[in-house]
């Protein structure tokens, strides 16, 4: 029987010669929902999301994904899964043509490790569909054959999202994705990312409050690597220890 709950902590704990940078934390997050970690800086937020991904091995506690012990896997491993992060900082090929960007993690999540590149050209053609298919999907078909240096800042995060999209995310963890936006990319963004959550669980680290108040059914905050509190946005926000830690300052 598959876990409703996607993505479940326990009693994680993370320490740095002797630092505890995430200090016994507990995450259930079910699947199909969005959810966000949020906090000043230094909560332990980045290294909570190392850990859900296996860049990092917890120095105790356990990661489940729909009730599967993944805390030992590898961080390829795990993506093979279907967990997938994606950017805090845009990452993709910036002297290739959008359109090669999103073929390439086609590729990519075809046949492994192996780039492939000597396909026949009717498997090409089909990757090159996909590929069309997903930049439509995130508004990019116009800008198919374009440098993805070329691209402004907001159109550069939605091509990561399609490269993103085509390794098949089930649970797709979003680190700070509006940071560095304008308004009108932010508007863009997030409502790209309600777009490609339908179906899919996302989890996300950002900093504009605005954006995680539209856009999550849950919060977890997170303070000197604890939880704080948790609950739906309109309850955390009138949590005073959170007004006191973070969003008093964050408004500030």
């Amino acid at each position: 029987m598959v876990d409703d709950i996607a993505l479940r902590a326990s009693g994680l704990i993370m320490e740095f010669k002797g630092f505890r940078a995430v200090d016994g934390v507990d995450l259930a997050i079910p699947r199909g929902t969005i959810h966000a970690l949020i906090g000043p800086n230094g909560a332990g937020k980045s290294t909570c999301f190392n850990l859900l991904t296996k860049v990092l091995t917890p120095t105790a506690g356990a990661i489940h994904f729909e009730g599967r012990d993944i805390t030992g896997l590898s961080p390829a491993n795990v993506a093979r899964l279907g967990i997938v992060r994606s950017f805090q900082i845009s990452a993709v090929f910036g002297t290739m043509t959008v359109l090669e960007n999103v073929r390439i993690a086609l590729q990519r999540h075809r046949h492994g490790d192996s780039w492939d590149f000597w396909r026949s050209d009717r498997v090409l053609a089909h990757l090159h569909e996909e590929a069309l298919a997903l930049l439509a999907s995130v508004g990019l078909a116009d800008y198919a054959g374009h440098v993805a240096n070329d691209l402004p800042y907001g159109r550069k995060r939605a091509l990561e999202i399609a490269t993103t999209l085509a390794l098949e995310p089930r649970v797709l963890l979003l680190d700070e994705p509006m940071a560095g936006m304008t308004q009108e990319d932010v508007t863009r963004i997030s409502a790209l990312i309600r777009k490609v959550a339908v179906g899919r669980t996302v989890v996300m680290v950002e900093h504009n409050l605005s954006v995680v108040a539209d856009l999550s059914d849950r919060i977890t905050v997170l303070a000197r690597g604890k939880i704080l509190a948790e609950g739906e946005y309109a309850d955390v926000a009138r949590d005073p220890r959170v007004i006191e830690a973070y969003i008093g300052v964050a408004h500030a």
